[in-house]
């Protein structure tokens, strides 16, 4: 990832827990162009709460809007993917079969797998030019591609927690982090979805 794109990710890191106010408050054209924007996500209040304090970058500018989620939810899915890891290198010896083992490991893949499709989608969105262009529509049906892709890797981590009977500490801990991951980047492919109906 090169170092803007980084930055931009890291950013993310503080940006849910200090927007609190700007949602609640913020009444510039760019929160308010924020706050439309969230309401055609299906979690509308976690996409104000997470991109409120990005709004003095966002302006008006949709691909910015776009950027700023998806870095929030690449920010997200490494905590996610560290989370799983040392959960589950911590109870290797107390995890109660193979079968919990082999589902914690296609777990920790899934996240892998969707936090390299996020992080390609924050640079494949600097590489779009100019709208309705053919170069757009191929950058934007990739990053559609990934995006999807990222959520149905958070889902096959989902689906795989059941397997859990024997942990449910491990199983409570990982299904939190994940399930938000999921809305996150459940809205973030529903902003990315608007970006070619201008």
């Amino acid at each position: 990832m090169d170092r803007c794109s980084l930055t931009f990710v890291l950013l993310a890191a503080a940006v849910c827990i200090s927007a609190g106010s700007l949602t609640a408050g913020g009444s510039s054209p760019s929160d308010q162009f924020v706050r439309d924007a969230c309401m055609t996500t299906q979690y509308p209040g976690l996409c104000q709460q997470c991109l409120a304090s990005y709004a003095p970058t966002i302006r008006r500018s949709k691909r910015q809007l776009v950027r700023a989620a998806l870095a929030v939810s690449a920010d997200r899915a490494q905590s996610a993917s560290t989370l799983v890891r040392q959960m589950s290198a911590g109870r290797k010896k107390s995890l109660g079969s193979t079968r919990e083992a082999g589902a914690i490991g296609d777990c920790l893949e899934a996240m892998r797998d969707g936090l390299d499709r996020l992080r390609r989608s924050v640079r494949e969105i600097e590489r779009m030019g100019r709208a309705r262009s053919p170069q757009f529509a191929w950058h934007l049906s990739n990053m559609k591609t990934w995006v999807s892709a990222a959520l149905t890797d958070e889902m096959t981590c989902l689906d795989g927690l059941a397997q859990f009977a024997s942990s449910p500490a491990v199983r409570a801990g990982i299904r939190k982090k994940v399930v938000e991951l999921s809305r996150l980047t459940s809205n973030a492919l529903a902003l990315v979805n608007q970006l070619d109906r201008d």
